[in-house]
């Protein structure tokens, strides 16, 4: 048996033990099924032991998986504590609070207002601004690249709003979702559109790794347990604006975020039947005892609440 396994091969294991299910633990790792039981696969072949055994009844541990599960969690544990160490040891030692976004925050100059809280209370410290693609909805937070980040809410692991999760957050924005939509379309001349009218419209999807955050913006929850006609898919506010251009579909954006894709030829309509959009600052729970992040959250919350 090698003994040359990944943290993340340990990490895939301890979900499914723990789920017993592989959809739900892809899920919670924010990654795809198929992906997931290839590493399985992978990992047990690489121990030379069947991990779990799979059948109608559904996934249980076999005597192999049971007797590996203390200790991949014991090694989990201990991991989690040493980079939480050496990332507090890293960031004291450069004073640099990374900040992640998938799209610029805007909205009456937040992000400035922000800052300038920030530094004022904390001159010493650099704050550095790192640009995610949309199919990471914690924008950095995942993979530790960023300390904070603005994002758009539900969050991986927190669901249905519920902080048990790993993140913690605090709520910038809450904005109405708009549709937007072709100039050309029939529908762009009405004043207001009802979601109902919207069921068989082909819509633009965020990544499928964006898991949580590509439902909330087609709207799953409120389309009564029909599945939505994906028309294409996109990763960036470019690749919307042109997808709304050539008439791949429509899609739901948050108020604040409407004047990036207006740019000519698309427009957007109030709708109804779909709950708002909530833009939040968020970071890892075992974070924010850090001074850096606390700050920076604290500025936040007072620049919002303005």
């Amino acid at each position: 048996m090698t003994t040359d396994v990944h943290v993340r091969d340990l990490r895939y294991f301890v979900a499914v033990a723990e789920e017993l299910h592989f959809t739900r633990a892809a899920e919670k790792l924010y990654v795809s099924q198929p992906a997931l039981s290839k590493q399985i696969r992978a990992l047990e072949g690489q121990l030379g032991a069947e991990l779990f055994r799979r059948d109608r009844q559904g996934v249980t541990l076999t005597p192999a998986g049971a007797a590996l599960l203390p200790y991949a969690e014991r090694v989990l544990a201990v991991w989690a504590e040493g980079a939480s160490a050496l990332a507090k040891v890293t960031a004291a030692e450069r004073g640099t609070l990374v900040v992640g976004m998938s799209t610029s925050p805007g909205r009456g100059g937040l992000l400035p207002a922000i800052r300038s809280r920030f530094t004022a209370a904390h001159p010493e410290a650099t704050v550095r601004l790192r640009q995610v693609s949309w199919d990471d909805p914690t924008a950095g937070l995942a993979d530790g690249d960023a300390d904070v980040a603005f994002v758009w809410l539900p969050l991986p692991d927190a669901k249905h709003g519920d902080r048990a999760g790993r993140y913690d957050w605090t709520v910038v924005a809450e904005e109405p979702r708009l549709l937007a939509l072709p100039d050309s379309h029939p529908l762009a001349v009405r004043p207001h559109i009802d979601f109902t009218d919207l069921a068989d419209e082909p819509f633009l999807a965020l990544p499928s790794n964006a898991g949580l955050l590509r439902d909330h913006w087609l709207a799953l929850d409120e389309r009564g347990g029909h599945l939505p006609r994906i028309g294409a898919e996109i990763a960036s506010t470019e690749e919307t604006y042109e997808a709304l251009v050539a008439g791949l579909g429509v899609c739901l954006v948050a108020t604040g975020n409407a004047h990036l894709i207006t740019l000519g030829g698309v427009t957007t309509r109030p709708v109804h039947g779909v709950s708002p959009s909530r833009y939040a600052l968020a970071w890892r729970r075992e974070d924010g005892a850090r001074p850096l992040v606390r700050a920076y959250a604290e500025a936040c919350r007072l620049v919002a609440g303005r």
